[in-house]
């Protein structure tokens, strides 16, 4: 899943990365088996793109930790979400 944020009042990459870096550990923190990190809008100080990834045997499980996890860094005051994609991946794909 990727997840397009716009950050608040923030002037510099400096003060994204102080801005970036909780949300990621937020989401660790609370969903311990899944991937977190800044992947996209890495030079854009009011931009970001959080990608977050996790594996379980059902797709239903992945949907699940994933709308969660949305929900998690949607509800944070200081962002707006503007965009989450999800796509799930099967053992038959390539």
């Amino acid at each position: 899943m990727t997840l397009d944020i716009l950050l608040g009042d923030v002037r510099s990459l400096k003060q994204k990365r102080s801005a970036v870096r909780p949300i990621i550990a937020e989401v660790q923190r609370r969903f311990p088996g899944v991937a977190v990190a800044e992947t996209g809008h890495l030079d854009l100080h009011r931009r970001t793109e959080i990608g977050i990834a996790v594996v379980s045997a059902t797709a239903a499980n992945c949907t699940g930790v994933l709308d969660d996890c949305e929900r998690l860094v949607a509800g944070r005051p200081e962002i707006e979400l503007l965009s989450a994609r999800q796509r799930l991946y099967n053992e038959d794909e390539d």
